[in-house]
């Protein structure tokens, strides 16, 4: 008992040396040459791959927002288009995406120019001196946009809604190495976020998770899929997985190991609540952009 508590103990470490990073989010779109259109016209972005599957009937296709060569990329969008299928199911959990650009005011004007759905003007945040705006993709995603001088990663949040937060930020320290560089309660509109990330909220793209007091459940839907994180072992950090979901809940949903024909190394799991994260092997990553 006291040998297996011992290396258990070791595992759990391994996250914390590991080499992680965000790799991408995935969801779904009802019409993908729209949406690559929509992104590269108004938010910068640069279509990395685009590739169909006829035999599964879907597309999918890598949308990067900072590609600095062939190899090294940062801030990564996977879209999928499922055959038929062209609207999805957003749900109450999914908050939004981030991207941060050094002129809020100006990219909002742009993607007003282009048919864009703005949301909430550019301007300042309440009590505070961040200038920011929301808009909506053509599938109803909403994206804030943040203004910031520079960024290493301009795909800069991910926001999820969890319904105990405690319980989250234990899981994603513990079963991906995630810090908590950021806490902030808001009571006057009931609600606390907190920040993820593998460094500094502006050095890194973050998961940002927002607790509604006193609401503890919120409908996936069906078009958010997943966040997918880089890893160095696949089978190592599922073996952590597994020992967290067994202490806080969530549950190992693809055993690790290679895609069938990819060859690509994954593990993926559910948190607490439902969410999806994939561990992709990093150079089989950097290999399928190839």
């Amino acid at each position: 008992m006291a040998e297996a508590a011992q290396s258990n103990a070791e595992l759990l470490e391994w996250p914390k040396k590991d080499k992680r990073r965000f790799l991408h989010a995935v969801y779904r779109v009802g019409d993908l040459d729209r949406t690559i259109k929509f992104y590269t016209e108004c938010f910068g972005m640069k279509l990395l791959r685009k590739r169909d599957v006829p035999e599964e009937k879907y597309s999918n296709a890598f949308l990067g927002l900072a590609l600095n060569n062939p190899i090294l990329f940062f801030s990564c969008d996977s879209l999928i288009i499922y055959y038929g299928v062209t609207s999805y199911d957003i749900g109450t959990g999914f908050g939004h995406f981030a991207v941060a650009t050094p002129d809020v005011y100006k990219l909002v004007e742009d993607i007003r120019a282009k048919g864009g759905n703005i949301t909430r003007e550019p301007g300042p945040v309440k009590g505070g001196t961040s200038v920011i705006a929301f808009v909506k993709d053509p599938d109803g995603y909403s994206f804030e946009l943040i203004q910031r001088a520079s960024t290493p990663e301009p795909l800069c949040q991910v926001m999820l809604r969890v319904g105990d937060l405690e319980r989250s930020i234990k899981f994603y320290e513990k079963a991906l190495g995630l810090k908590l560089v950021k806490k902030v309660d808001r009571p006057e509109h009931k609600y606390t976020i907190a920040m993820l990330g593998y460094a500094e909220e502006h050095e890194t793209t973050v998961l940002e998770l927002t607790y509604n007091y006193g609401v503890t459940e919120y409908t996936k839907g069906n078009a958010y899929a997943q966040v997918a994180i880089g890893t160095d072992d696949v089978y190592k950090s599922a073996e952590v997985v597994n020992i967290v979901t067994q202490e806080l809940g969530g549950k190992i949903t693809r055993q690790p190991g290679p895609i069938p024909g990819l060859n690509t190394k994954i593990t993926s799991f559910l948190d607490p609540d439902g969410w999806k994260t994939v561990l992709v092997d990093n150079q089989d990553f950097l290999k399928e952009l190839e």
